[in-house]
């Protein structure tokens, strides 16, 4: 069986983000970039691969590495100060890239399909010590505290207890491929980020968006309904009155329990899919950078790369879930 090769990924990309760009990105204003958008996104998939995430590392890897950076396009070689400037502002970008390829790629793929939506928030542990509560309430850093990530925030895991650092929200389908992605500090509510997505969402026409009990929000539901969305939810705690009765008696239909009950196997191998990409696989799932823009950055990058995977697997006839040949590749 022919599998992709790393010039053939690198096309991949390049191509899928012409197509993005002339499709929707507002024209570059001013000077154009000395290091095009398009290859510092597969630069930094490669260090991420690589697990070199100092800017400096990767500045001494680019001059190591001269031939290669020639094939992937660097005509020159940035100064580690511009890498990490540029990696702070790809966010945005990323988020939006990840956006047109989860419609993209619904005519390639009925695995892509939006049919059936999910939505859910995973929690990463910031890089370096904690910040306890108390302390940082009064906004005060005990002496000695060093490589401390003042950015994150607390939040509760049903998984790891309190985590301080980081949450990656992403909505994707029933095959785990991603749709959209949202990162903020660890105390920012689901609900509060459902929110902020809905168009987005309701832009990809799903029938059906299925979360945990934090979505759980009366308004919200009967919001939705009336776009054409239902959104199933466990509503623990919503069990009084009619409306909430009536609620109950539609998740319990068989096929809406079926896709309440199928939540964790289409939401949770996307989230050990993203932790394989970067190397955040210990139990609290430790970053390896700090700073909101930088994990934002990194978190979002994770989630394009496994869009791009599963696209190649799909091109290549590989198994979807399967991102080792990938990271062989690029490694």
């Amino acid at each position: 069986m022919l599998k992709p090769t790393f010039a053939d990924y690198v096309r991949l990309v390049y191509t899928l983000f012409e197509e993005f760009e002339q499709q929707m990105v507002a024209p570059h204003r001013g000077r154009p970039f000395t290091y095009p958008q398009k290859l510092l996104i597969v630069f930094f998939t490669i260090m991420h691969f690589r697990r070199i995430f100092r800017f400096k590392a990767q500045h001494r890897w680019l001059q190591t590495h001269r031939q290669l950076a020639k094939e992937i396009g660097f005509r020159s070689i940035p100064h580690r100060t511009t890498l990490s400037r540029r990696y702070k502002k790809l966010y945005e970008l990323i988020q939006a890239f990840i956006a047109f390829l989860g419609w993209w790629a619904e005519e390639l793929d009925e695995a892509f399909n939006s049919h059936t939506l999910y939505e859910d928030k995973s929690l990463f542990k910031a890089q370096g010590p904690v910040w306890h509560r108390s302390d940082q309430k009064a906004g005060c850093i005990p002496e000695g505290l060093r490589n401390l990530d003042t950015d994150a925030s607390w939040c509760k895991s049903g998984y790891h207890g309190w985590v301080y650092g980081y949450g990656l929200h992403v909505t994707c389908n029933r095959h785990s491929f991603p749709k959209l992605a949202q990162v903020e500090t660890g105390s920012v509510s689901e609900s509060q980020v459902i929110d902020q997505k809905a168009l987005k969402i309701l832009q990809l026409e799903p029938n059906e968006l299925v979360g945990d009990d934090n979505y759980t929000k009366y308004t919200r539901i009967r919001t939705w309904a009336k776009a054409g969305v239902a959104l199933l939810v466990p509503a623990l705690k919503w069990v009084k009155g009619r409306y909430a009765q009536a609620y109950h008696r539609f998740i319990g239909q068989p096929e809406n329990a079926e896709l309440l009950a199928s939540r964790g196997t289409a939401v949770e191998p996307l989230f050990d899919l993203v932790s394989k990409v970067l190397g955040t696989t210990d139990n609290q799932k430790q970053l390896p950078i700090k700073g909101l823009a930088n994990v934002r950055t990194l978190l979002t990058s994770g989630v394009l790369t496994v869009q791009i995977a599963m696209i190649a697997n799909s091109i290549w006839g590989l198994p979807l879930h399967d991102i080792s040949h990938m990271a062989a590749v690029f490694t």
